[in-house]
């Protein structure tokens, strides 16, 4: 990633250091700005914002993270290359804050609450819709999470466990959801069975820890030994090193007993899928999230056919789902796992720490303490 994407201007108004008033007129966000088919990162200062209309939160944003999708929005891959223009919005869907104000009429949530804003801001529960898909922070023309205070619908956030620190808690938007709605939900995931996860990302990790909760046995793939051996401390049943195992899926089957894993959470794409369908059991299920490698373009259909398996394409989930995973995180008193914090002034090395792939599990902005 060209560092040159990663401008950050002062819009003409003195920034005020971090632990100024709640009051002050002027707040600190980064925006897009376009530069060519790509985009840069700009920090500004904007008119601090207020709750006004009925249902309307306003959230001090205490820490937000990272996922693959901002590095494709930055690029102008996702989001500006489709049928939203990111230039001028705020980029980012997750994060995680406490309830500063809030508008007449709203019911659900008080100063001093603990909230995350949910991916999709109109997905609250039930099958996805037009409305719900066009509804998504950080990606289209809906703003995210990168600012130090936000107006939110209260419909669009949820409260997050209690043992959670702002960071671990700004972590759940995405990723969290994602593996959440892949296992329990589109899965059915029971115990005993076998979990396929592969690489050391969010979504992974995120799998790894709520597969061994539920009594499951998560297997994870890696290219580096020391990462697989932090993940079978996190609760791994079984490794394998892709990078010194070309034929790691035969390595898999062999963990479960050659049966086979009953779900992948298929995060690889094109160069993974393959293999991971070898590894595959009868009547298995394959969570279609990421493209890490590219998106696969050809699903082995015969392949599912011939074991019965079903795969399912995976975009992160509901309201519903965010909550039903909160529940299952505070009963399980799981924390998830944070590679590294960065400053709100440092948003541009987040960005390139994940853009270098050397990460285990998910890089956090904190954007006040």
């Amino acid at each position: 990633m060209k560092r040159a994407l990663f401008l950050i201007v002062l819009a003409g108004v003195a920034l005020r250091a971090q632990g100024r008033s709640e009051q002050t007129d002027t707040i600190r966000q980064y925006q897009l700005e376009r530069d060519g088919k790509e985009f840069r990162l700009v920090m500004k200062a904007v008119a601090r914002p207020t709750a006004t209309a009925a249902g309307q939160v306003l959230v001090r944003v205490r820490a937000t993270s990272l996922n693959q999708r901002d590095l494709l929005v930055l690029r102008g891959q996702y989001g500006a290359g489709g049928g939203g223009d990111m230039n001028g919005h705020v980029p980012l869907s997750d994060g995680a804050g406490e309830v500063v104000a809030v508008a007449n009429g709203t019911r659900r949530f008080k100063v001093g609450d603990r909230v995350a804003g949910t991916f999709f801001t109109r997905w609250i529960d039930g099958a996805r819709t037009n409305d719900v898909a066009a509804s998504a922070r950080g990606g289209g023309n809906i703003d995210g999470m990168l600012s130090e205070v936000v107006v939110a619908h209260e419909d669009s956030l949820v409260r997050i466990p209690d043992h959670l620190t702002w960071e671990e808690a700004a972590t759940l938007p995405c990723a969290g959801v994602t593996a959440y709605r892949a296992l329990f939900v589109d899965g059915q995931l029971k115990k005993n069975q076998f979990v396929l996860l592969e690489g050391t990302g969010g979504v992974s990790l995120f799998g790894l820890q709520f597969a061994a909760a539920a009594g499951a046995r998560p297997i994870i793939t890696s290219s580096s030994d020391e990462k697989l051996d932090r993940a079978r401390k996190l609760g791994a049943a079984g490794t394998a090193n892709y990078r010194t195992n070309e034929n790691w899926q035969r390595e898999v089957r062999m963990l479960s007993g050659n049966v086979g894993v009953s779900h992948v959470l298929e995060v690889g794409g094109r160069d993974t899928l393959p293999k991971a369908l070898e590894a595959l059991a009868f009547e298995g299920h394959v969570a279609l999230i990421g493209g890490l490698s590219g998106f696969a373009s050809d699903v082995p259909v015969g392949r599912l056919m011939g074991l019965g398996a079903s795969a399912t394409g995976i975009y992160v989930g509901s309201r519903a789902d965010f909550e039903a995973m909160n529940r299952f995180i505070a009963e399980h008193k799981l924390r998830p796992v944070v590679d590294r914090v960065f400053p709100f002034e440092e948003a541009a090395k987040a960005y390139d720490f994940m853009d270098n792939g050397s990460y285990f599990g998910k890089i956090v902005i904190r954007v006040s303490g």
